[in-house]
């Protein structure tokens, strides 16, 4: 072991790493690992048992401008390259990802707390939109249009927008930063990246892995440090053609006002606030199944979390009966352990607010039929919960919910409840479960979501294209769609003559 890693308060999980090279604390610009101009770090800990694990460069404006020189300056090479070069190079990046699995699933449980197992998924996830985009970067869309002047010959095509910078949450911090850095990579833009500050971990990995696949200097960049420093630099720069940003709705409203001075092109998957709804002609067990995934993967800590379950009456009883007979076993342990199903929330802030929506449901008249309090598993822990008959004023049934809370309550109609399932500024996911085809065809249309799962709860992967509706984000990620944020088109014509 070496001295660097040696220090006696280092969490004793990182002697698993079968490669220590994949736990980099330094940030990475223009193929280069700095620790800044300053030399300050912050602390990365497990929220699980707050034993730190690194000491990550502290980087600011000075440094997410060097980044932003470097991209600027790698740009033409990068976009001049045969697409391609640029796959090959992707798809090594994608290999490399899949080997380390291991290590890269190590580190983010230690560093986001979620379930091994849920990392592992994730690793795989993530490398799938660099196999998929290694692929797109082929098919870089080139279409003609049929001329309406007889000595004339039109083409559109696509170029890339040049250096993009890209913000990524702790939740998913390994798939946030490959769904939008693959697409990027593959039109032919060069990247400054800022992952959140509780999870960096996951970011430098990618990046030792990308500098191993070939992915030239100053193409992919990572700046560790203070968001409001590192972003509002990103925003500013005129250089910085397209920002895309996963996080809160309150964030993105402010990265769009700090972008629109250089008009930059958005992508932003925002806040979401899940209905699912639950008809009496489902099988509850299924629909129980449903709401199990659908609430308490990455312990309620994701946007697409069903947060709001209504059940239609004649089946209300029975679901919530079952549904909490489902929630009481599950085991609530740090992410390491092998059969841990509800890991810590990130954060003390986070713990507070699932105590404040708690409390507050119950105060309006809900009831709790298991869970309701901290788990003794440690402070950050909250034991799995279900809330029920909540009623619509209830705090968790108007804010995001980022934590292992199901919130249940009935519906009559169809009409009533497609209305209430609305009735939210948010747009992102739906879900709804029931055997009549008919209703799946008409709820389709009327729930104002981006997206909605009807019977199942898995949804995405890199060939949808992921995002929401009102106030849950602009555009797509994922797809061939996710990559057009990236792109500009640009109109040629010829004459003939």
């Amino acid at each position: 072991m070496s001295a660097h890693f040696a220090r006696p308060d280092r969490h004793a999980a990182i002697d698993r790493l079968a490669d220590r090279r994949m736990l980099r604390e330094l940030a990475y610009i223009d193929g280069h690992w700095t620790a800044g101009q300053a030399g300050q770090t912050f602390e990365v800990r497990d929220p699980a048992t707050g034993a730190a694990i690194g000491w990550v460069a502290r980087l600011g404006a000075g440094e997410t401008d060097q980044a932003i020189d470097a991209a600027a300056r790698a740009f033409p090479g990068w976009r001049d390259l045969p697409p391609r070069e640029r796959s090959i190079r992707l798809r090594r990046w994608h290999d490399l990802i899949l080997a380390a699995k291991e290590d890269m699933a190590l580190i983010m449980t230690l560093e986001q707390g979620k379930p091994l197992a849920e990392s592992r998924g994730e690793i795989d996830y993530a490398a799938s939109f660099i196999e998929w985009y290694a692929e797109e970067a082929k098919r870089l869309n080139v279409e003609s249009v049929t001329s309406h002047l007889a000595d004339a010959e039109m083409v559109v095509r696509r170029e890339p927008v040049g250096v993009v910078g890209v913000v990524t949450p702790w939740n998913f911090p390994s798939a946030m930063l490959t769904r939008k850095a693959a697409a990027a990579l593959a039109a032919g833009c060069t990247i400054v990246a800022h992952p959140s500050s509780e999870t960096p971990l996951s970011a430098l990995a990618l990046a030792e892995l990308a500098d191993r696949a070939g992915i030239p200097a100053g193409v992919f960049n990572i700046v560790t440090g203070d968001a409001a420093t590192i972003v509002g630099r990103l925003c500013e720069d005129p250089r910085v053609r397209a920002m895309s940003f996963t996080g809160s709705t309150e964030i993105g409203r402010l990265i769009s006002a700090q972008c629109a001075p250089t008009v930059k092109s958005l992508v932003m998957e925002l806040g979401g606030h899940a209905p699912l709804i639950v008809f009496a002609d489902a099988d509850i067990g299924r629909a129980v199944d449903i709401a199990i995934g659908a609430k308490f993967a990455t312990s309620g800590q994701d946007c697409l979390a069903a947060n709001r379950i209504y059940v239609e009456r004649p089946a209300y009883d029975a679901f919530c009966k079952a549904f909490a007979e489902r929630i009481a076993p599950l085991k609530v342990a740090p992410g390491l352990e092998s059969d841990a199903d509800i890991g810590p929330l990130m954060h003390e802030r986070a713990v507070r607010k699932v105590e404040e929506q708690v409390e507050d449901a119950l105060e309006r008249g809900a009831g709790c039929l298991t869970g309701g309090s901290r788990h003794d598993a440690g402070p950050l822990f909250y034991r799995p919960t279900l809330l029920t008959d909540v009623p619509d004023d209830a705090l968790i049934m108007r804010e995001e919910t980022f934590g292992p809370v199901a919130a249940v309550t009935s519906f009559e109609t169809e009409e009533e409840v497609v209305a209430r399932a609305n009735d939210t500024e948010y747009g992102l996911v739906a879900y709804v479960v029931t055997k009549d085809g008919a209703r799946m065809l008409r709820l389709g249309r009327a729930l104002e979501f981006g997206m909605v799962a009807f019977n199942r709860v898995k949804i995405t992967g890199a060939p949808i294209p992921f995002g929401g509706v009102k106030q849950s984000g602009l555009g797509r990620e994922g797809s061939r769609h996710g990559i057009e944020a990236f792109t500009e088109l640009k109109y040629l014509c010829l004459d003939l003559n």
